[in-house]
Formats: C-alpha cells, structure tokens, sequence
C-alpha cells in the first residue's frame, strides 16, 4: 500500500511496477488516497489499470476534524498541488459546460 497523494511517489512506483514486470492490477499493490483529495491521481491510475483505493477515516469528532485538518494543510504544502487540484476542477467543469 502507497499512501500518498505526491505525484513524484506515485510516479516513481508506477514507473517501478512497469520496470520489474509487475502486473498493474497485482494484488498486494495499491495506490491509496484520503477520499477527497487528490482525485486526479487517483482517477488516472484506476483508468491506467493500477489498484486504486480511496480511505475515509472515521472517529470522534474531536479527534477526526484536527487529523483532517494536518492532512489538509500538508496535502496544500506539497507544491502548489491544492491549486493544482482547484485548476483541474475547473476544467472538468468546463469540459460538462457547467459554469463555474
């Protein structure tokens, strides 16, 4: 399992998948995202092949909202990746004619 929601890491495991002969769909091979964030990665490995999992945390309240919120500013640190996500949102938009 591959929890991340880093396009480099995600790269690097693919490209080393594809150069040791690992079938994509292997069973004890996944990508995983926090559902929510990073769906473009997540959308483009499923298509591609690659077993691809979305997790959902679940708890108490006062514990689950300052997880999710660590996970949400470090997921906005990785490189402008949260602006990134708000760019392909948008397109997706406009490719349905949905106005934004």
């Amino acid at each position: 399992m591959v929890a991340t929601h880093n396009e480099e890491s995600t790269q690097l495991l693919a490209t080393l998948i594809e150069e040791h002969n690992v079938p994509r769909n292997h069973p004890h091979v996944y990508f995983s995202q926090l559902y929510g964030m990073s769906d473009h990665l997540t959308y483009n490995l499923a298509k591609a092949g690659y077993n691809v999992v979305k997790y959902v945390p679940y708890g108490k309240v006062k514990t689950m909202v300052p997880y999710l919120i660590r996970r949400a500013e470090e997921n906005s640190s990785v490189t402008g990746q949260s602006s990134r996500e708000l760019l392909l949102i948008e397109q997706e938009l406009k490719r349905r004619r949905i106005k934004v």
